[in-house]
């Protein structure tokens, strides 16, 4: 086989792995950040009180709702 042949297929196994390797790990932190949310009901709670709110149980369901459909609309 010529070289410029092997030379071909290994940039494109370059590339293929390249976009294989961007796509699956797009993937798997889309997974990631959906099942481990980044902020947590205490999290928001220290926030909360950090502003000088009070925050009680109705008022962090309704935000920690409110993050999740922003997440899934973003998608």
């Amino acid at each position: 086989m010529p070289t410029w042949i092997w030379i071909l297929l290994v940039i494109l196994a370059l590339i293929g792995g390249l976009a294989g390797g961007f796509f699956g790990a797009r993937r798997y932190m889309k997974k990631y950040l959906q099942d481990n949310p980044p902020i947590s009901e205490d999290q928001l709670r220290s926030m909360m009180m950090q502003m000088g709110q009070k925050p009680s149980q109705k008022k962090i369901n309704q935000m920690m709702h409110t993050m999740k459909a922003q997440a899934k609309n973003s998608k």
